[in-house]
């Protein structure tokens, strides 16, 4: 009888959401008026050469409500029937590979439903607690409402831990709130409950005074130090060695606002050579020593002293090295933090910043980074590009030609290979920069012929300088263009850049102005 009063009832309802939502609120009434689903459940258990696995499934025997609320389902793996012992040949064996990452942030509403399990708060002062956290800097909260760690954070952690207290762990408070339950339902007084807190707040306060020392080690291992002594052994004015780049000033240890050490010129802007330092290190001293390898000299040796938490456990925290070049340990810790930050480090260099201040080649190699200027000569100038200071790398031209390999002049990388489809060039292979931002581009018969497999002379310095910067001002793609030396720059598009005439290519004009217009 309402089977048949929802059907009729339906051919008048026009609305399709009125007439789903009828549907189900029927549905559901008739749904809990019949008998429940039966269904069971097999459990298999299994052995294959020592190795024990297992898999469930699920068999529907009886439907019955399923039969009329259709938003309901019992999904599962359907399994045959076996019997205790009884042996079977698999349809097929496969090894899946997989990952583990880690577990993802805590959500405001995963914090306050870990709270509400351990006792900690009520509806009304959860979020003041969650607030105090804030305020206090032990954490941050990003737009999707996650909560992230800060180096406060992590440093008290760290250094409760090492003393042995377990006060990040949300036991004494849900101690602490199980007794105010207490006095409310009257089975404590409120003096016993005080000074059962006072005690427990005491005795940790006493002892952490005198393990004071491990909580200023777990600061130390997320902050840098500021109230560090000049020892007698520090060089006053900071000076490392005289600038390779400019030949007549010197250069300085320096730190960012953002933490970061690195060595520059003193004579910036004009000069904006700058050898970044290892982004790992807390403290950076100039001492007196002079380094007996390193040349031009003097250079000076620097006392670092490293964040354990960012170096491999195989290196010392405190190291007296050499950015001359003749420092093993220190080019690898440099490799490994990639030359600064790890916000840094990850955004490639993308030209000067608005403000003119140089940026330094935050990815530039280690042995290219310490060469001292004695060792450039004419075939390996020193490019000074527009984001900072660039030495070449030092690298033997007759192995990348053997190697059938062709170097980025600008900035020494390897190129990848890639062949042209445009109408003019359809077929014709080239090499290219694997750096978006690098200009470099050459065609393969060019390369044949010996104008820049592996080398980088005046003249190719010029052109790879000439099409890096054209490939900036055309938004990246590297177009037409004439070099001194009457060569023309292609791109594998065909299309021409800025700073050219559309018509002929020549960059002494303009199309407006190209004497050849039609």
């Amino acid at each position: 009888m309402v089977v048949m009063m929802t059907r009729h009832i339906l051919l008048f309802i026009q609305p399709n959401f009125q007439k789903r939502l009828y549907e189900f609120v029927v549905r559901h009434f008739l749904a809990c008026c019949s008998q429940p689903a039966v269904g069971a459940e097999t459990t298999v258990e299994i052995d294959i050469a020592g190795e024990q696995f297992n898999a469930s499934g699920r068999v529907i025997l009886a439907k019955n409500y399923l039969d009329v609320y259709r938003f309901d389902s019992w999904g599962g793996t359907l399994l045959p029937t076996y019997n205790i012992g009884q042996q079977f040949v698999p349809t097929t064996l496969t090894l899946d590979s997989g990952v583990t990452r880690p577990p993802p942030l805590l959500a405001e509403a995963d914090l306050l439903s870990c709270m509400d399990k351990a006792g900690i708060g009520t509806d009304a002062t959860m979020h003041d607690h969650i607030k105090k956290l804030l305020d206090r800097c032990y954490a941050t909260k990003d737009e999707n409402t996650r909560f992230s760690p800060t180096n406060l954070g992590e440093a008290l952690v760290m250094g409760y831990d090492e003393m042995g207290y377990e006060l990040w762990k949300p036991y004494l408070r849900s101690m602490m709130e199980a007794d105010m339950k207490s006095v409310s339902v009257g089975t404590k007084s409120k003096s016993e409950v005080l000074e059962s807190c006072l005690q427990q707040m005491k005795a940790c306060f006493l002892d952490a005074r005198v393990k004071k020392a491990k909580l200023l080690d777990a600061m130390g291992t997320f902050f840098a130090r500021s109230n560090r002594p000049i020892n007698e052994t520090q060089n006053p004015v900071e000076v490392v060695r005289p600038c390779g780049a400019c030949n007549g000033s010197e250069m300085l240890l320096k730190r960012r606002a953002s933490g970061e050490f690195m060595v520059g010129c003193r004579s910036y802007p004009q000069c904006r050579n700058v050898v970044w330092l290892p982004g790992s290190l807390s403290e950076a001293a100039v001492t007196n020593q002079v380094c007996p390898i390193c040349a031009p000299g003097p250079v000076y040796k620097i006392q670092f002293k490293f964040r354990r938490r960012d170096i491999p456990p195989n290196f010392d925290v405190d190291h007296l090295g050499c950015v001359g070049g003749c420092d093993d340990i220190l080019k690898d810790l440099m490799e490994i933090s990639r030359f600064g930050s790890r916000s840094q480090a990850a955004t490639p260099a993308r030209g000067p910043t608005p403000n003119g201040v140089g940026q330094g080649t935050p990815r530039q190699d280690l042995h290219t980074i310490f060469r001292p200027a004695s060792q450039l000569n004419n075939d390996n100038p020193s490019v000074m590009h527009s984001q900072g200071f660039r030495s070449t790398h030092t690298q033997n031209p007759s192995n990348a030609s053997d190697a059938g390999q062709v170097l980025c002049t600008s900035c020494g990388a390897l190129c990848i290979s890639r062949i042209a489809n445009t109408e003019a060039n359809r077929g014709r292979r080239f090499y290219k920069c694997q750096d978006p931002g690098c200009g470099f581009f050459k065609w393969e018969d060019e390369v044949d012929n010996g104008t820049g497999r592996g080398r980088r002379g005046r003249g190719s310095s010029r052109q790879a300088s000439a099409s890096a910067s054209a490939g900036r001002r055309g938004g990246g793609r590297r177009g037409r263009g004439r070099n001194a030396d009457g060569g023309m720059f292609v791109s594998a598009t065909g299309d021409t850049v800025l700073g050219c005439c559309f018509n002929c290519g020549d960059p002494s004009h303009f199309a407006n102005a190209c004497p050849n217009r039609r």
